[in-house]
């Protein structure tokens, strides 16, 4: 079982989870730059802190860029704002009119809202949120139909559900994966690598090296989506990955 602690090493907190791998891995996650060190079992704290300082650079050189990352502002559901869907930017046009509520993507710049007169913010919020809802359910069942005979593996159930502090979980005992609703607005690629990274814990359950051994064969370019979701423009909401 994993335990966790915090230490501070040159002024910066270090999120440090003890388990049963092999190797230390260090990261640094988005949006506020926190640093997180997994290490074996019996790795010693002074172990630790030698590891997080010879790595000070890069620590520092990984949060000032995320520090720089675009965030996106509390969406106030107005025309003319931005919002985002597959990983392109649109500009919102909300449209008030006697009929039920809906969203369209009219042109490569415009996202349409149609609400009822009236509609608060709030409700405008659930009827956008209900469209990545199915925007995602529409990809998922060909993904799954894709990657199941690839990886070796069958997925019970695919879930979409807002989540703050993860892209995504799976329940390995039920092989039931959820996917964050917030993927709809990023590159449909990023949709794909973290269904895959879920998948790939029905055959693995830790981060470790066989874990990311089996990301290499299944999808080799894996890295590369990671960097990809990563630079994407932060949502309002603090959360990690």
């Amino acid at each position: 079982m994993a335990t966790k602690q915090r230490i501070e090493v040159s002024g910066i907190p270090i999120d440090v989870v003890r388990k049963d791998i092999k190797n230390l891995h260090l990261a640094v996650y988005p949006p506020n730059g926190r640093v997180r060190v997994a290490v074996p079992d019996r790795t010693n704290d002074e172990t630790i802190r030698l590891a997080v300082i010879s790595r000070l650079a890069w620590i520092r050189k990984q949060q000032r860029a995320l520090a720089r990352q675009q965030r996106q502002s509390q969406r106030e559901m107005v025309t003319g704002e931005s919002h985002f869907a597959q990983g392109r930017r649109y500009r919102l046009d909300v449209v008030e009119q006697n009929a039920p509520a809906s969203v369209a993507i009219r042109n490569s710049r415009t996202m349409e809202l149609r609400v009822r007169p009236g509609t608060g913010e709030e409700k405008r919020r659930e009827v956008l949120n209900r469209w990545y809802r199915q925007q995602l359910r529409e990809q998922i069942p060909a993904l799954l139909e894709k990657w199941e005979p690839i990886i070796g593996v069958t997925v019970a159930a695919c879930g979409i559900k807002r989540m703050k502090t993860r892209w995504g979980t799976c329940n390995i005992e039920a092989r039931r994966i959820w996917l964050n609703l917030e993927l709809a607005k990023k590159p449909s690629e990023c949709l794909e690598y973290i269904l895959v990274h879920e998948m790939v814990h029905l055959l693995e359950r830790h981060h470790n090296d066989r874990f990311r051994q089996y990301l290499d064969e299944f999808m080799p370019q894996w890295r590369m989506y990671r960097e990809e979701l990563n630079r994407a423009p932060l949502a309002h909401e603090d959360w990690e990955y």
